[in-house]
């Protein structure tokens, strides 16, 4: 069955399955960095809080820059077995991760096995988003239509930042139903129970996914197998637009989703059940503005989308965050929040089409997933730390202008790039 063949409750059911791994990938994620504080003595005992906080940071950091590989491997995996085969490898290895971290017993009780075993969760998490990401916008951008392309494939993020809201709403849920000590004593857990619960639920998904008719032709055919080497060799233009167009985008997205309530607490000056309140009501409208941005580059196509978050970012970045340090309520906080995010929806609704469609069904998953997750972990990963360093040295605002000098770099890759959805190679009876 091809895709232009399918009937609305089929390929809906295709997409939510395709899509619905990314938020149990990014709750258990978030999950993660959310509830550090109160897991991190359970694994690293001794020393001070700070030094506990340090441990479980390096270990978080570690997991972050396993993506790169994650990328690479199940890239190549999906690339050769089926879009279907690495969407349900990938949320097993994040259930299993979540299971290590929710049953494994504190250094009290196993010693050093503790942190090992944590440490081991969090590898195999790293690779599971790491590869996660190249799977699911290769079989959304295939499985959509050439005319609806755009709006399908911006659920990746939908369903991301959804797993985002719900792990920082069971923060909220369980911070005022349970003391501190019961949170620190086995409260911890319960996100990673649930996230497992979660994956299982979304393997079951999986397993019932149609196979994208663009991987059964490529598999028919006598296109050679997919591999970093092929990549690099063959590809190494696309690979590089991959590289560029992400750099920017992907640094303004943490700067402006997962850094924000760090900076709404620590520069604006707001408590910090007032950060999360503006945070996720701003995340909750950044979720609902992706599939119309996404139906928008349907329309007049995926280069003027991208241009107008490239210079809306460089003209607006500095201006925005300025006032945002000085915001003195929250609904004006809010506002600016808000602003940001529009502004970065050109890039996030759309940035997965527009990678699956610079390149060949057989190198698809892996051309689109191993340049972002390079460059998501050069600068996505260290947008906190770079914008920590440079508050330290009392120059913060630096930070605004290295976002925004980021994403110039982008601008430049989207204004001499082709609109992929005018010269899409991604062929199939639509």
């Amino acid at each position: 069955m091809t895709e232009s063949s399918m009937n609305p409750a089929r390929r809906l059911r295709n997409i939510i399955g395709g899509s619905a791994g990314n938020l149990v990938e990014w709750f258990d994620w978030f999950a993660y960095a959310a509830f550090t504080v109160y897991f991190a003595p359970v694994f690293f005992p001794r020393g001070d809080s700070t030094a506990q906080l340090l441990s479980t940071a390096a270990i978080f950091a570690v997991g972050f820059f396993m993506r790169p590989v994650g990328a690479w491997v199940m890239g190549v995996y999906s690339d050769r077995k089926g879009r279907k085969a690495g969407l349900t490898l990938s949320v097993t290895l994040m259930c299993t991760g979540s299971l290590i971290i929710g049953l494994t017993p504190g250094y009290a009780a196993i010693g050093v096995a503790a942190p090992a075993l944590l440490l081991f969760a969090r590898l195999l998490q790293g690779l599971s988003v790491g590869g996660e990401y190249g799977s699911s916008a290769t079989y959304l951008s295939e499985m959509a239509t050439a005319k609806h392309r755009g709006f399908w494939s911006s659920f990746q993020y939908v369903t991301l930042i959804s797993g985002q809201l719900l792990a920082l709403l069971l923060l909220i849920l369980l911070q005022s139903t349970l003391d501190e000590t019961d949170l620190k004593a086995w409260g911890w857990r319960i996100p990673f129970f649930v996230g497992a619960a979660l994956a299982v639920v979304v393997f079951w998904l999986r397993r019932r996914l149609d196979e994208t008719s663009a991987f059964i032709a490529s598999d028919a055919g006598e296109a050679p197998k997919s591999s970093a080497l092929l990549l690099i060799l063959k590809h190494p233009r696309e690979a590089l637009l991959v590289l560029g167009l992400t750099a920017g985008g992907t640094l303004a997205f943490y700067a402006y989703t997962t850094y924000l309530q760090k900076f709404l607490v620590n520069t604006t000056g707001f408590s910090k059940d007032t950060a999360t309140q503006i945070s996720a009501a701003a995340l909750f409208v950044f979720m609902l503005l992706q599939p119309a941005v996404g139906a928008l580059s349907d329309r007049i196509g995926r280069k003027p989308v991208m241009i107008a978050f490239g210079v809306s970012g460089v003209l607006l970045t500095v201006p925005i965050m300025t006032a945002l340090a000085t915001a003195d309520s929250p609904f004006i906080a809010f506002l600016l929040a808000m602003a940001s995010l529009v502004i970065v929806s050109g890039y996030t609704a759309i940035n997965a089409v527009v990678k699956a469609e610079l390149f060949p069904a057989h190198i698809r998953a892996l051309g689109v997933a191993l340049p972002y997750a390079i460059a998501n972990a050069v600068f996505g990963g260290t947008a906190e730390y770079v914008a920590l360093w440079f508050k330290s040295n009392g120059i913060e605002s630096a930070f605004f202008w290295y976002v925004t000098g980021m994403i110039g770099v982008s601008l430049l890759v989207y204004l001499f790039m082709r609109d992929t959805k005018h010269r899409s190679l991604i062929v199939h009876d639509d």
